[in-house]
């Protein structure tokens, strides 16, 4: 089997995810050292961003997505893979080393680009589509952010996500119907 080429540079966190990465997909791969991001990094992925594009792709947790906001920060118009948690947890370790082969390559094929355009939503939207102020909002909000290929977030960053990355209302909507209820726990 072949596979699948990526024609961006993608951004991990460190070594043995870039042994995951290269295993699941060719491509070419910036290690960020975890949260020592440095200005010499930052600046190699600033030309990688001007020469092919860079795709973000850290692990879902605190320091992933506090690496993901600096880079995005840092370097505008980078894309953007997301790992669901389940998908990349290994006993109590969470990471993208620790990710299937196909789970890995799914995420860089579901790439997310900052858009244009933007379908305005609000925080209304996300308390109408219970992703906000509800008790099954953090459920709702993994489900639909794993359906959507954005990642899990707080009600504020995803909120900033659907926007930033110009999701339509018809795609949200038809995925909140996919989801649908959080099934009940057994006592």
């Amino acid at each position: 089997m072949t596979k699948e080429k990526i024609g961006e540079v993608i951004v991990v966190e460190g070594r043995d995810d870039l042994i995951a990465v290269k295993k699941a997909v060719e491509a070419q791969v910036i290690i960020t050292q975890g949260l020592g991001l440095s200005p010499k990094t930052v600046a190699l992925i600033q030309e990688a961003q001007k020469r092919c594009g860079v795709i973000v792709f850290t692990d879902p947790d605190g320091p992933g997505e506090r690496i993901r906001r600096w880079i995005t920060e840092a370097v505008p118009g980078v894309k953007h893979a997301f790992l669901p948690l389940s998908q990349a947890r290994e006993a109590r370790k969470v990471g993208i080393e620790h990710a299937s082969t196909d789970d890995i390559r799914q995420a860089l094929l579901q790439v997310r680009s900052p858009g244009q355009a933007s379908a305005g939503f609000t925080r209304e939207d996300m308390r109408n589509w219970k992703l906000e102020g509800s008790p099954e909002a953090a459920w709702r909000r993994q489900a639909l952010g794993e359906r959507l290929g954005m990642g899990h977030a707080n009600a504020k960053q995803f909120l900033q996500r659907l926007n930033h990355f110009a999701i339509s209302r018809a795609e949200v909507e038809e995925a909140l119907a996919k989801i649908g209820e959080k099934p009940c726990q057994e006592k």
